[in-house]
């Protein structure tokens, strides 16, 4: 039992970590309180709000990355083709948008059990780039859905194609 106590007492908050992440990108961040940090994080495409929860009690980690466009209620339909698409092609986290407040976000939950500061550091740095590399790669799409515009299953699939190059 004294080397699983000791195996906890290594696990810190891993927001310690992100802090330090985002100290060196020169990012202003907040932390809500011990559990929670908030960050918004400007890409090439959009800005994206960055939520990390810690939740000591599982050694798990959720995180959230929201963009900064609401679809409206009524591409139900061809946003859940679209959720279907896009998630089976990820290979980490997830795509969700909440009916109540439609904003697409990346979700993600670690757990961190075993994890060291310096382990765990280097798993958030790797986190945090993906998800920011994904919501990029899907924000056309999801500006696409954003708009009051007619729009059929065939420009869905256009604008879920990956470009390449800019324009």
């Amino acid at each position: 039992m004294a080397e699983q106590e000791q195996m906890f007492d290594e696990i810190s908050n891993p927001l310690d970590s992100v802090e330090d992440i985002l100290a060196g990108q020169n990012w202003a961040f907040s932390r809500m309180n011990n559990d929670e940090l908030m960050v918004d994080v400007t890409g090439k495409l959009g800005t994206y709000r960055m939520i990390f929860m810690w939740q000591e009690e599982y050694s798990a980690l959720q995180f959230y990355c929201h963009y900064d466009i609401v679809v409206p209620g009524y591409r139900q339909d061809l946003l859940a083709i679209a959720m279907n698409k896009v998630n089976a092609g990820l290979w980490l986290g997830h795509f969700d948008i909440p009916e109540d407040t439609g904003v697409p976000t990346f979700r993600h939950t670690s757990l961190f059990r075993g994890q060291t500061n310096s382990s765990g550091a280097d798993h958030l740095q790797d986190l945090m780039e993906i998800a920011l590399a994904e919501c990029e790669r899907y924000y056309p799409m999801f500006q696409i859905m954003s708009r009051d515009e007619e729009m059929d299953e065939n420009q869905l699939s256009l604008a879920l194609l990956d470009s390449a190059g800019e324009a």
